[in-house]
């Protein structure tokens, strides 16, 4: 049994006796809840740029680096989280092997040095989260060549092979995506992810064309005066550029790997009312529309990307961009994808102008608002480290309230709308260490997938259905050592995709004679 997996559901290796015979799955399960099981992406942000949240430092041992990582998983975990989105790209550069990039130096110290001894971080990543039950999403960074904060370039990095494709504005170096080469490029470097690793989804943040800051220019005239002569203004041929760039790598996903997500994390304002009749009732400073040049509203009413994040970070105080008013208007456009909301966690009990941060209820008051709209499918955290340190509580306000109860991740019926075939011969045994259980898994579904992970229930008379367990990698065995003696139970199995289509459930009831530890849990 891997030590990793223990707390999930524990492998049976010893032979099964008197163990009862399943019935027959009940019709309509998985409008059960399935089994009160709440439909919800719990993810957060882990930030490698400038060692933001991981590795801590540059430079660590290998060793070193995987132990931490483990240890924020499972702090995560036990937070009731269900999704990590990763920066495996910050700048030009990359967390895992198979890249033309060079390796990042916020990694190993050094731009294009490789991790001594060798291994493949994104690799070892994906494997631990996956052992946990996490969907792992590769979170790119598209715009910047090169950080202001950087201390060393390599000679590989595209800057540098590529002058010409690269601009400068406040120390940082940008990509020209009004160039069609840039975009092929970006195109190419995200495919080759979706391609080589067992990615459950691509990511991007905010950063398309960069915030204004007063007094710089873009430098992208010449690349407007060869492609931007049908538009009617330098700014609808910025967009125009960021809105292919974006269907380009839409498509190019689908045609790799279509089961694999795709999403985004814009600034929170799209536009404000005073400057679009259908923008937000808000008064913020810079837009994603006007300013970065992302028209994220477009991409989900086509249906070019599968959720959008908006990084709504501010309290519901705010006196120019509340909380509230600006999540009212995501909810307005929604287009039939996945809203999550992006909260700022690093903001709780800061001292800053918007005081609110600093009242231990605000983040509490945020999650009650979210689960009061059933259109928000999830919430997004930024970022890991702030999620640990747990000011004000905010974190234990998750895992004992919010987060108390496990949830899967919502389903994408336009990706997938299949669910498993139903597993069989379920068996139950009455034993000294708990009640064992083994099944069957089932056959293909007709879309020809095969169950990815399987969800363990257990119900009695008089208790609501719980999940006791979700079991991975191909695991089709449990042990429940919290049954309580003299108490009969009914255990349901059911089958779950990649994508979080869930099968019919076969059940099995027992009353419990022998199990030894009576627990209260």
């Amino acid at each position: 049994m891997k030590k990793h997996l223990a707390w999930l559901c524990l492998l049976l290796f010893l032979g099964l006796e008197g163990c009862k015979t399943a019935q027959k799955p009940r019709a309509g399960f998985r409008d059960f809840g399935p089994m009160g099981l709440r439909r919800e992406m719990r993810a957060v942000w882990i930030a490698t740029v400038d060692n933001i949240d991981w590795p801590s430092r540059k430079n660590l041992s290998p060793e070193d680096q995987r132990e931490e990582f483990i240890r924020i998983l499972d702090t995560h975990k036990r937070t009731g989280i269900n999704a990590v989105f990763v920066q495996v790209r910050a700048a030009a550069d990359a967390f895992y092997a198979k890249s033309e990039e060079p390796w990042s130096e916020w990694l190993t110290g050094k731009q294009g040095r490789a991790p001594e001894p060798f291994y493949d971080p994104m690799e070892f990543m994906i494997e631990e989260c996956h052992r946990r039950g996490m969907e792992f999403h590769a979170w790119l960074n598209l715009n910047r060549v090169s950080h202001r904060v950087s201390k060393s370039i390599s000679n590989d990095n595209i800057g540098r092979q590529h002058p010409e494709w690269v601009f400068e504005y406040d120390g940082y170096k940008l990509f020209n995506f009004g160039l069609p080469e840039v975009r092929e490029y970006i195109t190419g470097i995200t495919t080759n992810i979706v391609k080589n690793y067992d990615v459950d989804g691509i990511h991007f943040d905010d950063y398309f064309y960069p915030y204004t800051v007063t007094g710089q220019t873009l430098k992208d005239e010449e690349a407007f005066r060869q492609y931007g002569a049908r538009f009617r203004s330098k700014d609808d041929w910025r967009r125009d550029n960021i809105d292919k760039l974006i269907k380009q790598i839409s498509d190019a996903i689908i045609a790799e790997k279509p089961y694999v997500k795709f999403g985004v994390s814009p600034f929170g304002v799209w536009r404000n009312r005073k400057d679009d009749p259908t923008g937000s009732a808000t008064e913020g400073g810079q837009t994603s529309y006007d300013n970065l040049y992302a028209d994220t509203k477009k991409w989900m009413k086509a249906g070019w990307v599968d959720y959008m994040v908006p990084q709504i970070y501010f309290s519901t105080k705010h006196d120019k961009v509340p909380f509230k008013i600006l999540t009212s208007w995501w909810l307005k456009h929604t287009y039939g994808r996945h809203l999550y909301i992006g909260q700022g966690a690093y903001k709780v009990g800061v001292q800053e102008k918007d005081r609110a941060w600093t009242n231990a209820s605000e983040f509490s008051n945020q999650m009650r608002f979210v689960r009061l709209n059933p259109e928000i499918t999830g919430s997004v955290f930024f970022s890991s480290k702030s999620l640990i340190n747990n000011k004000l509580g905010h974190a234990d306000s998750l895992r004992t309230n919010f987060y108390k109860e496990p949830a899967f991740p919502p389903t994408m019926p336009w990706k997938d709308r299949v669910a498993p075939q139903t597993p069989s011969n379920l068996q139950v045994s009455d034993t000294r260490n708990g009640v064992e259980l083994r099944w069957n898994a089932p056959e293909p579904a007709r879309d020809g997938d095969k169950a990815h992970y399987y969800a363990v229930y257990r119900y009695s008379d008089n208790e609501k259905p719980r999940l006791l367990a979700a079991c991975y990698e191909g695991q089709t065995r449990a042990l429940d050592r919290t049954a309580l003696r003299n108490r009969r139970y009914t255990y349901a199995i059911t089958a779950l995709d990649r994508l979080h289509n869930e099968s019919e459930a076969v059940l099995a009831s027992i009353m419990v004679r022998s199990t030894v530890r009576a627990s209260k849990k």
